[in-house]
């Protein structure tokens, strides 16, 4: 059976209750390890009255603080950070096959005083690679080009020589046959009509892509509000979205409760939910496992691959 490392993510969100909720199901097809103290752990369960499965296996880390359900904390900050460090350092040292990451909140880990803005920044700053995030389930995955930055700086990004990386890096880590890539402006600019600058970039990228594949890969600039409807997705359901919401805002409104996040371009594997913390609902047993359970499929088909 595969390791997995989990990182527990923000305390007072849904996370360490969707951990426990699904360590029954997910213990059939691999061995997880927690990353959390036990007795940070007992608080959680008595909160959730749940139990702890006798089966669960510790990589005891961070300290017992108050949980505050639903709230933003330093302290929450502080140890979901700990956990994920603590998961790669497993990963690193070959302990585990993958690690998984339940959601963190970005407030708390600036509160924390974490220099970084999220999980994907961290491993980029970490393994000083490019981290590519993708998300998505088998109907639909999104590779994002830009992630975590103001929208305002997006378009200096779109530079041919750094999209073409990002293509041949994606096509490398991934295996897709069949990839499109969506334009910038409103219609992809119509032909410069809207723009079309950022547009010229991404046709001299796609075409220096397929000319290194020695086939036509890559697909595009296609029209973005026309990609994400049924007809389209029949022929093409593996994107590049320029920026974070150009991707992610349809693929949610159609895949949200089983899409998963990836990490790729990585010396490790990493997995995570599709979602965040849910402080609305954190600590009312009402959390879904859904995209938990599949971000844990998934990183043992991309240890298997």
């Amino acid at each position: 059976m595969r390791k997995i490392a989990i990182s527990l993510g923000d305390i007072n969100g849904v996370g360490p209750e969707i951990a426990l909720k699904a360590h029954e199901e997910i213990s059939k097809f691999v061995t997880a390890i927690y990353c959390i103290n036990k007795d940070l752990l007992s608080l959680v369960a008595k909160k959730l009255n749940l139990s702890i499965p006798s089966d669960m296996n510790f990589y005891e880390c961070g300290k017992c603080f108050d949980i505050k359900p639903g709230k933003i904390s330093k302290n929450s900050g502080k140890f979901s950070f700990d956990s994920f460090k603590n998961a790669i350092k497993l990963a690193k040292k070959g302990k585990v096959d993958a690690i998984t990451t339940l959601p963190i909140n970005k407030e708390a880990w600036s509160k924390a005083k974490v220099p970084f803005v999220g999980h994907t920044d961290y491993l980029k700053h970490k393994f000083k690679k490019d981290a590519i995030m993708m998300l998505g389930c088998d109907e639909l995955f999104v590779a994002l080009f830009t992630d975590h930055i103001a929208l305002s700086k997006v378009s200096k990004e779109i530079k041919s020589k750094k999209f073409y990386k990002f293509l041949i890096s994606l096509q490398k880590c991934t295996k897709f046959e069949k990839i499109g890539v969506l334009g910038f402006n409103p219609h992809a600019s119509d032909n410069g009509v809207l723009g079309g600058k950022e547009e010229n970039e991404i046709k001299i990228a796609i075409e220096k892509a397929n000319i290194y594949f020695k086939k036509d890969i890559f697909i595009g600039p296609l029209v973005p509000d026309a990609a994400f409807n049924p007809s389209s997705l029949k022929n093409l359901n593996r994107l590049v979205a320029i920026y974070h919401d150009q991707g992610l805002a349809p693929l949610k409104a159609l895949y949200f409760d089983k899409s998963i996040n990836v990490s790729l371009n990585l010396p490790i594997i990493r997995t995570s939910v599709d979602h965040g913390t849910a402080f609305d609902i954190a600590y009312k047993g009402i959390a879904d496992t859904s995209s938990y359970i599949e971000a844990i499929k998934f990183a043992i088909k991309l240890c298997d691959s």
